[in-house]
């Protein structure tokens, strides 16, 4: 008697398993998601930990479908976020209708998890970062570093490098005219000179530049970078000048190159071209990339921009980095707020653009064998975030579609079949 029970336990385990083995699960993106941005995290970790998963482009706002194992279900519904458990057959029914030749979706294999650093100051600073705040939520694993660990070399280890929002020119972020004399300042000043000092540099402008050239090279043997607000211009702003002084004597105790603006060098530049950068110390603008900010030009309830549609199936890479179940997204501010389009290079692809105000909001590019996305901004819930401004609460904005494109950036390294040369 006993061996037969044994034996019926035996049979509806392994039966049990069979038809686990056949369930998918499907984490849909479209407007029934509960939770958007944990979405992210859940595919992502559930890729990290061996499974396979795909990517559905422009199928229900860029859904993700799974294997069903490792308790995904479990876990999603302890982070809220909404999945479907479906037959092998439902699954192999989505496929099918996502591979249709005369629909504008694709099917993308995601295979391997990016190993993420996150280039940011070790102390406290009075303004928080987006994409620190959202792969913290997301339950998205990642390291800090920040000057002395890129120049030691340690960028060989990620795959995906976020650069906070930094000034890469060394002028501090031009905060020198209205924060001065406020003590965060001073001491950001003094940490930043006496890093310089300790790493051999004169200057914090000589050291930011080497840090600049250091991730260009990360960038160029496969790595991808993806930056926000100040670390954009700044970044191509501090290629094209190397080699000149564009630092105030306000902020560096000497005085500028001559005739800057007509030998920058925008040869070396990642995204950006035909601009002039902005010497004086009283204006906070780097360069004429920017937009010039006026809060009273537009109402913020008109602010808003757009995302281009891309061929799924030829054009896969951009379609990843705009996924999202709206295409028009809420405007906001930032010390880099948006990049006039006629400083932007013609090989740039433009992601996102405010209509009829000739300025892009998010673009991307190749680079030697990596690739960049710039996205302009501070905080895609905060439609004027200020010094000083407590960090966003992202459990309030859990469906933020400006957020999620910061998501798309961290998971799209995922589907890249090749691995980055070191």
């Amino acid at each position: 008697m006993i061996k037969k029970l044994f034996f019926i336990v035996l049979v509806l385990l392994f039966s049990g398993h069979s038809l686990f083995a056949q369930e998918r699960v499907l984490i849909p993106m479209d407007g029934s998601q509960s939770d958007h941005l944990k979405a992210y995290g859940i595919i992502f970790n559930h890729i990290a930990e061996g499974e396979s998963g795909i990517w559905l482009l422009n199928y229900r706002g860029g859904s993700f479908l799974t294997t069903n194992s490792n308790e995904i279900v479990r876990k999603s519904r302890v982070r809220n976020v909404r999945v479907e458990v479906i037959s092998e057959a439902e699954a192999s029914g989505i496929i099918q209708e996502v591979e249709r030749p005369n629909v504008n979706m694709a099917a993308i294999n995601l295979e391997t998890a990016p190993s993420i650093a996150v280039y940011t100051p070790p102390q406290a600073l009075p303004w928080d970062d987006a994409v620190t705040l959202a792969l913290d939520y997301a339950e998205i694993p990642y390291d800090k570093i920040y000057d002395a660990e890129v120049l030691s070399g340690v960028l060989e280890n990620y795959d995906w490098l976020h650069l906070h929002h930094e000034d890469f020119t060394g002028q501090f972020g031009k905060f020198w005219a209205m924060y001065r004399n406020a003590p965060w300042y001073i001491a950001r000043v003094r940490s930043l000179e006496q890093t310089a000092a300790d790493l051999g540099y004169e200057k914090v402008s000589q050291l930011k530049l080497d840090v600049v050239l250091e991730i260009r090279d990360f960038v160029m043997q496969g790595g991808f970078m993806f930056a926000m607000c100040s670390a954009t211009d700044t970044f191509d702003i501090a290629l094209a000048a190397e080699g000149l002084d564009i630092v105030s004597t306000q902020l560096d105790g000497d005085p500028i190159d001559p005739n800057v603006n007509e030998r920058l060098d925008f040869s070396r530049t990642f995204a950006f071209e035909n601009f002039e950068v902005i010497t004086d110390p009283y204006i906070y603008e780097h360069a004429t990339i920017d937009i010039e900010v006026d809060l009273n030009r537009i109402s913020e309830s008109l602010d808003y921009f757009t995302l281009f549609e891309f061929s799924a199936k030829w054009d896969p890479v951009p379609t990843m980095l705009t996924q999202n179940h709206v295409n028009s997204i809420r405007g906001f501010y930032g010390q880099a707020t948006a990049f006039q389009k006629e400083t932007i290079k013609n090989s740039v692809v433009i992601l996102g653009e405010s209509p009829g105000r000739n300025q892009a909001k998010y673009i991307h590019g190749n680079v030697g064998e990596g690739t960049f996305t710039f996205y302009g901004g501070h905080d895609p819930e905060d439609y004027t975030h200020r010094v000083g401004d407590p960090p966003t609460d992202l459990s309030l904005h859990t469906n933020s579609p400006g957020y999620r494109l910061i998501l798309n950036n961290v998971l799209f390294p995922a589907a890249e079949k090749k691995k980055r040369q070191t």
